[in-house]
């Protein structure tokens, strides 16, 4: 069986079956998983279907793949909503308004590749992307009451540009996913665990079930996008090729504060920097705090298109020390960043925050070491089944696309597109 992990190099095709292409009824794939991995998985397949008619040469060649052109796509989501880019909000109770937000998820994500520069440049041309030019700095905390320690680091320009999504880190994933036309999402819905059973030899296609037992559908396709502790779960019984290469990534917890304030007044000191650059402390969007448990502090108010919100800053917690304590109770968790925060940031009971929230992200960072490209897509050719997803290349938002440009690769080649 032919290797197709890892490198674009390896990821020909020629000898996946056909058959899926030449049958009477058009191709199913199933892609579990409705995060950023799966949705441009998707949209890049109808992409390429609808690139394929104006690509035949003749009518005979149009009319042998008229099967192949119109693959249906069905995305398995196990939460109500498409994911990664994520945002929570908190309604002021007199005027029932979302006036704190927090992208308590990827916080920005950049674009090094050009594929990828070119994918995003429509949605930065409507403005539903935009650069985030943020100042960052470091932050030491002190002991006492004493402020912290902060001193200048860099700030973000658009050469190298951070990127974030308007007016909502949920709003670019939404307008993916309303963007796709022969493709249908289905929310609230678990996958079961895959088993031999449910793949069969004689079609090469997978009958797939819900947590209940339920069907939902035989497919010539299955495109696993989920983290890969889920991933090990979800085939752990099914015989796939490629599972000892899934347990070769290692993904890290992650915990998120959410702070918010009633006013910019009621801001500590450390945070009173929004009006001018010539205050004290200086003016900054991003912290790394120093010496702390907590990694990157992020002020949500002073990001682009983001000047209404009432103050609402988002807090990540270091991952190893997530990690160390992803089983935790999440209050206990609250309680402890709460501590830190309050010292990195030094209010009093005048400056105190008002909101407070707190999530676990069970796989949140995958660790890269240096030198390393990552795995790659991993592809069993016997079941057409891919397991995909950003832990698979640099474990971040571009890795998304990188991935689902490899599977589309494989499925485009293997249906004949």
């Amino acid at each position: 069986m032919t290797d197709h992990s890892a490198n674009a190099n390896n990821l020909s095709s020629n000898n996946l079956s056909t058959s899926a292409a030449n049958t009477n009824s058009s191709a199913k794939i199933a892609i579990i998983g409705g995060g950023l991995s799966g949705l441009f998985t998707a949209t890049l397949l109808e992409r390429a279907i609808a690139q394929r008619p104006a690509q035949a040469h003749n009518e005979a060649e149009a009319s042998n793949s008229v099967n192949a052109q119109h693959p249906q796509i069905t995305i398995f989501e196990k939460s109500r909503s498409v994911g990664r880019l994520a945002t929570r909000y908190r309604t002021d109770s007199l005027t029932n308004q979302n006036n704190w937000q927090w992208a308590f998820g990827a916080q920005f994500f950049t674009a090094k590749s050009d594929s990828f520069a070119q994918f995003i440049a429509p949605w930065l041309q409507s403005g539903s992307l935009q650069p985030w030019c943020a100042q960052v700095v470091e932050l030491t905390p002190t002991d006492g009451n004493a402020e912290p320690i902060i001193s200048k680091k860099e700030q973000w320009d658009t050469t190298h540009a951070r990127y974030i999504s308007s007016p909502k880190m949920t709003s670019w994933g939404r307008q993916l996913a309303d963007n796709l036309t022969n493709s249908s999402l289905k929310f609230k819905t678990r996958v079961a665990p895959l088993s031999k059973e449910h793949h069969q030899s004689t079609d090469q296609k997978t009958e797939l079930f819900d947590e209940f037992g339920a069907s939902l559908g035989c497919f010539d396709w299955v495109i696993c996008t989920i983290p890969n502790g889920q991933a090990i779960e979800l085939l752990a019984d099914s015989g796939f090729g490629k599972q000892a290469q899934i347990s070769q990534a290692k993904m890290l917890a992650c915990y998120t504060l959410m702070l918010g304030w009633d006013k910019v007044s009621m801001l500590p000191q450390t945070l009173q920097n929004s009006v001018a650059a010539t205050t004290t402390p200086p003016v900054w969007d991003v912290a790394y705090p120093q010496q702390s448990i907590l990694a990157k502090i992020f002020v949500e108010h002073q990001k682009p298109s983001h000047s209404e919100l009432l103050p609402s800053v988002t807090i990540h917690a270091n991952n190893d020390w997530s990690e160390a304590h992803v089983n935790d109770d999440l209050e206990t968790i609250q309680a402890q960043l709460l501590v830190a925060a309050k010292q990195a940031l030094n209010w009093n009971n005048d400056t105190a925050p008002s909101q407070v929230d707190c999530h676990r992200w069970r796989y949140a960072a995958t660790v890269i070491n240096k030198g390393e490209e990552g795995l790659g897509v991993l592809v069993d050719n016997d079941r057409h089944w891919i397991v995909s997803g950003d832990w698979c290349g640099q474990g971040n938002i571009e890795s998304c696309y990188l991935m689902a440009e490899q599977v589309v690769e494989v499925v485009v080649a293997a249906l004949s597109l």
